[in-house]
């Protein structure tokens, strides 16, 4: 029987590491989305259940958000312990500075429950960049 190559050989040694980084890098996506929607004022997930536009566009401002320095920690940590520090720091950070344009823009929130999508995509926005800004700094 001929010896696998070795692109195989890496693959079958780097798959299932991959697979764990991942899987990390998910649990504190979703870590990360739960604290958040736990932040909120309003239900998010009850309003985009409901069908409002405004609270999905929120909702998924954030999943991005977070989601984008958690790929940068991914591209940055050497292990997995590297990999949960930064993704615990930059969710954090990520949470804070939401909760924060919440309060600076007080009636946001109010304004996401009524459905208006201009409010949203604003907060949305303000997610995403700091995502972007998160993601860059991890990066180095």
């Amino acid at each position: 029987m001929p010896f696998p190559s070795p692109e195989v050989q890496a693959f079958a040694t780097g798959f299932p590491i991959t697979l764990l980084h991942v899987s990390v890098a998910l649990v504190l996506l979703f870590a990360g989305a739960g604290a958040y929607i736990m932040l909120t004022p309003h239900k998010e997930v009850a309003l985009v259940r409901e069908g409002n536009l405004a609270a999905a566009v929120s909702l998924g401002g954030i999943l991005l958000g977070l989601a984008i320095p958690l790929s940068a920690s991914l591209k940055a940590s050497t292990n997995l312990t590297d990999l949960a520090l930064w993704g615990v720091a930059t969710l954090v950070v990520q949470l804070l500075i939401s909760r924060l344009t919440d309060l600076v823009l007080h009636g946001l929130p109010k304004r996401i429950q009524d459905g208006e999508v201009a409010a949203a995509t604003l907060l949305a926005a303000v997610k995403i960049a700091t995502g972007l800004i998160l993601g860059a700094a991890v990066a180095g």
